[in-house]
Order: structure tokens, then sequence, then C-alpha cells
């Protein structure tokens, strides 16, 4: 019985043991978790505030890093638009000019289109023809010494003859031409055949119109021995002498000279040349006149130097005699000087 009341005394001790050791284990268990838990939040807490350091300066140094960057993206971008605006000025002043140039190409184009269509027309290149060479004759000559549309004895109308004195007499100068072939000639989708009769031609109206000149317009004892074939194209003229020169030798032989504006030029000028030394010609006795007055004027300035050449020698020769005299009286002062006055006598 007793050995019962000590069990149960044992069980009931060791039951209140473990329930002392559950109750002390549960309130270190507490203790442990709250301290565990400060801990863990003081930790976190210096964590968070480190972390909310890193990361203020993390943003500190990101927004310094953006305005930098911004900065540098802003001058390069005001850099660019510079450049942009200055070849964006250049590209529109260019395609001004650009545009400049492409109105006079269209105005140049549609004159030469203009001239073609004139010079296409045989009145209207005959027409062409004369106001050019009307405008060298006038710019070259005076107005008494050419005649512009003058019809001569035998019902024909020059287009312009010189007036020029013997013994070259009056030249008739034609400015018609025959281009309509020659223009033909020129077409660069012809065949060599349709060139090679083109190009006969153009020879056949150059020798009809070389014969026309010579029969037309020298007249004996009206003009001179020969006329002038005007063709107001330089590219005419110098295709003729390249690639025609039989043309050449026919208006030689018909004494017809084949003259472009720069050898008109050339003629015109010879032909001033000729009229200013007929005109000196003229003017001769006035000349010897004037030349016989020269004359008597100079055998009189001879005589008047001869007579200031005698007077210059007299004058010379008396101012020598002038100086001889003062060089005399000049001695006599000289020995009037020198002269010692005696000492007087004193009397006792």
């Amino acid at each position: 019985m007793e050995f019962l009341l000590v069990s149960l005394l044992g069980i009931v001790g060791i039951g209140i043991l473990i329930l002392f050791l559950k109750f002390n284990f549960q309130a270190l268990t507490q203790q442990l978790q709250l301290s565990l838990l400060k801990q863990i939040s003081e930790g976190q807490i210096r964590s968070l505030n480190l972390l909310q350091d890193t990361l203020q300066k993390g943003r500190e140094e990101t927004r310094f890093a953006l305005k930098d960057i911004s900065g540098q993206v802003e001058k390069r971008l005001s850099e660019g638009f510079e450049k942009s605006t200055q070849t964006f000025t250049d590209i529109v002043k260019r395609l001004a000019l650009i545009d400049e140039a492409q109105k006079k190409i269209t105005e140049l184009s549609g004159n030469v289109l203009s001239l073609k269509d004139l010079l296409a027309d045989k009145r209207s290149r005959g027409a062409f023809g004369e106001v050019q060479l009307e405008t060298l004759v006038r710019n070259l000559l005076p107005e008494t010494h050419f005649h512009l549309q003058h019809t001569l004895s035998n019902g024909m109308r020059a287009d312009c003859m010189l007036i020029l004195p013997p013994p070259t007499g009056n030249i008739v100068i034609d400015a018609k031409f025959p281009l309509e072939n020659y223009q033909k000639s020129m077409d660069r989708d012809l065949s060599e055949a349709d060139r090679k009769i083109i190009e006969a031609l153009f020879r056949r109206d150059i020798k009809t119109h070389i014969q026309a000149i010579s029969s037309k317009y020298i007249l004996k004892n009206e003009t001179g021995e020969g006329a002038i074939m005007f063709i107001p194209a330089e590219a005419i003229f110098a295709e003729i002498h390249a690639h025609y020169p039989d043309l050449v030798q026919a208006a030689q032989q018909a004494k017809v000279w084949i003259a472009s504006p720069t050898t008109m030029m050339a003629i015109l000028t010879t032909v001033k040349a000729v009229i200013k030394d007929d005109a000196t010609r003229k003017q001769v006795h006035i000349i010897q006149e004037h030349l016989g007055v020269l004359a008597k004027d100079f055998e009189r300035f001879d005589q008047r130097m001869d007579d200031l050449t005698r007077h210059i020698a007299k004058a010379h020769d008396d101012v020598k005699n002038v100086n001889i005299s003062a060089k005399k009286i000049s001695a006599r002062f000289t020995k009037i000087e020198q002269v010692e006055m005696e000492e007087p006598v004193l009397l006792e």
C-alpha cells in the first residue's frame, strides 16, 4: 500500500515535473521566439535602412548620371539640329539656284526653238540675215557709204550695197542663204546613203546661189568686180571651207566672196580703212597748203633764232667787257688800300 502510494506520488511528481518542464519549455520557447523575432526585426530594420540608404544613394547617382546624359544628349541633339538646319538651308539655296538655272535653260530652249523655227522659213531666214548684216554695217561704216535694200539697174534688189571709191567700186552683199538641206544633213538618224544624197543637194544649192549672186549683183560700170555672199552662221561657213573645197573654188571663180559674221567684220574694217584713205587723198591739197604755211613759219622762226643768237652773243661780249672793267676798278681800290700814309711832321 505504501509502495502504491509512493508510486502514485512518484508518478504525480513526475507529472508535475513534466508539466513544470513543459511550461518552462513553452515559456523558454516563447522567449526564444521573442528574442529571435526581436533580433530578426532589428536586423531587418538595419538591412532595410541600409537598403534604403543604398537605394537612395543609387537614385541620387542615377539621377545625376541621367542629368549628365540628358545634357549631353540635348547638346548633341542641338548640334545635330544646327547642322541639319544649315544643311537644309544649303539644300534650299542650291534648289533655288537649280530652279533658276532650270528656268534659264527652259527660256534658252524656247529661244533655240524660236530660232530654229525662224531659220526653217526661207523668208524669215532672209530677214534674220538682213538684220544681222545691217547691225554689222551700221556699227562699222558711216551712213553715207552703204545703202540697204538698194535696187540695181537690172531691177534686182540688193540686201546691202557698199559705196566705195574707185577703183574698187560699189560692192553688193547678199544675206540670204540655202539652209534646208544643211539642216537635214545634221540629222544623226540619217543613213549613210541618205546623208550623201542630202550633202549633194546642199552642194547644188550653194552652187546655184553663187551663180545667182554673180549674175544678179555684179554689173559692169555699176558695181565692183565682185559680190559678197553673207552667211549669218559660223558653222555653215566652217562646214563649207572644211568639207566643200569645190564650192570655195567655184565662188572664187565667180568672184563671189563667202563671208561669215566674223569675216564680215574684217571686210568692213578694211572697207572703213579704204574710205578713210580716200578721204585723206581728197584732202591732200589742203595738207599741202598747210605744209607751205608751216614752211614759211619755220623760215621766220629760223631768222628770228639767228637774230636772237646775235643779240645773245653781243650781250655776252658786253657782259665780258663789264666784267673786265669791274675787275680793274676792284684792283684800283686794292692798291689804294695798300698805300701807307706818311706820318705828319710836327713843328717846334
